[in-house]
């Protein structure tokens, strides 16, 4: 389980780069290279990183479901996530 302090921060990046997205596309379309560069750092896309939706797990991220790994293994083996089965041959 990821810190809740690291979760906040990637809420608060998201909701910067979701408030300067307007913005930063006039800026890139005019080719405003120095007003970009006043934007603040955290509203660049760039700078956001995939956590687990449940625990905030950084790492082994599946992009097509928003969970990590661990999280949709134990979620597919109680059956919560519809259309997943366990592999057996």
């Amino acid at each position: 389980m990821a810190k809740e302090s690291m979760k906040a921060r990637e809420r608060k990046r998201a909701a910067m780069v979701v408030k300067y997205a307007a913005k930063r596309a006039a800026l890139l379309e005019a080719g405003d290279y120095e007003g970009l560069q006043k934007l603040p750092k955290n509203a660049s896309p760039i700078r956001m990183h995939n956590r687990c939706l449940l625990t905030g797990r950084p790492k082994g991220y599946m992009r097509q479901f928003g969970i990590s790994r661990v999280t949709f293994r134990e979620m597919a083996s109680a059956g919560l996530i519809p259309g997943i089965t366990k592999a057996s041959w």
